[in-house]
């Protein structure tokens, strides 16, 4: 015979008013979307519509249905937000949940990086030299400086933030192994930006915790490495600002491009360190117009009203964004562009004095360069 504790909890049952609301609840949830969606009501703005109409049939369909369902980004934004607050995990496997409100971008070699799965062989080491090695002696040829910047991701710097369970393979990682190589068979001038961070981040949090860059203290550090490597071959570009020309403003913000990536820009907020100039700023941005306030885009060129500067262009990934705004103040016009390799058509178009080749770390994982001179030659890599 069943113990009256057993048998209390087999005969428990919710109250009909209960079961009627869940019911309805339930009913409600699955039918009011999509009747929503076929009447046209609460879409939001679309940004797969090509994709959606190049399909037929029911694929096109299908694809339409769901580019134009309604409340979607609203019923996103709450199951996001259910799953941080209640389960305490991050509903999207390209973002983790770090420890003490810290966020992680988990894509685009992040992964392979952040637990050193993938060391680089042999031939691509080589590879990476004589294309940098390349580059750096036809720009040389026509006078022009050349440094190349790794940026290192934020869970290099701020490892121990980490989802707990994640294991780095032992070894050098391919930024230890590409910077070790390049100094040691090439005349490249590779600026290491890990040990400067490493230092800096003592003094004060350098990235920001719900995006995957640094912030303005951490570009800083960062400027200042790269005008140190430029000023070590041409004075051209002058000495770095130093720390005492700025301010640091802290600002409660809302989430940055992780958060924005969750849909949770409202209940994950920054608090962004900035450094805001004590005097004006000279260089403005004169392509695109509006300028991005973020300095985000695949072409930017700023302008400087100082005609002694020189010009500068600047191959960059997003890391670069936080360094426009220091940068341009050393360059009579400065062109930025959103790219990895550097080309030969834009260097005679710009005549440049100074070229800055700037890649995130994670990148290093994802591809390799291309060496854009010898192609443009016929020829294969110079060595």
């Amino acid at each position: 015979m069943a113990s009256p504790s057993t048998s209390a909890a087999s005969d428990w049952r919710l109250r009909p008013w209960a079961e009627r609301a869940i019911v309805v609840i339930v009913a409600v949830a699955l039918t009011v979307p999509g009747l929503a969606t076929v009447v046209g009501l609460g879409a939001g703005p679309q940004r797969d519509e090509p994709a959606a109409a190049a399909g037929t049939g029911l694929a096109q369909a299908a694809a339409r249905f769901d580019g134009h369902f309604a409340f979607r980004a609203t019923l996103v934004r709450w199951q996001a937000w259910l799953r941080v607050t209640l389960a305490g995990v991050s509903p999207l496997p390209t973002v983790w949940r770090g420890r003490e409100g810290w966020w992680y971008y988990a894509d685009d070699g992040v992964v392979e990086d952040a637990t050193n799965a993938t060391p680089f062989t042999a031939a691509e080491l080589e590879e990476w030299r004589a294309t940098l090695q390349h580059t750096r002696d036809r720009l040389a040829a026509e006078g022009i400086a050349y440094v190349f910047v790794i940026a290192p991701d934020k869970h290099v710097v701020y490892p121990e933030y980490l989802p707990p369970g994640l294991h780095r393979r032992p070894g050098p990682s391919r930024i230890d192994q590409l910077v070790a190589h390049l100094k040691a068979r090439s005349t490249v001038p590779v600026v290491d930006l890990q040990g400067v961070l490493a230092d800096a981040r003592r003094r004060g949090r350098i990235y920001h915790r719900t995006d995957s860059h640094w912030n303005d203290v951490g570009a800083a550090v960062a400027y200042r490495a790269i005008l140190d490597a430029v000023g070590a071959q041409t004075p051209v570009l002058g000495p770095a600002a130093p720390p005492e020309a700025f301010d640091l403003v802290t600002r409660d913000e809302p989430g940055w491009d992780v958060a924005e990536m969750l849909g949770l820009t409202a209940t994950l907020r920054e608090e962004n360190r900035l450094l805001v100039p004590t005097t004006p700023r000279q260089a403005r941005v004169t392509e695109p117009v509006p300028a991005h306030p973020l300095y985000i885009g695949p072409r930017l060129v700023t302008e400087s009203p100082d005609a002694a500067r020189p010009r500068v262009v600047f191959y960059r990934d997003s890391f670069g964004s936080a360094l426009v705004p220091f940068l341009a103040e050393h360059a009579r016009r400065m062109l930025v562009l959103w790219e990895y390799d550097v080309t030969p058509e834009t260097i005679r178009e710009e005549r440049p004095a100074v070229v800055i080749h700037e890649w995130a770390g994670r990148r290093l994982h994802t591809r390799l360069p291309f060496d854009a001179f010898a192609s443009e030659a016929g020829v294969g890599r110079q060595q």
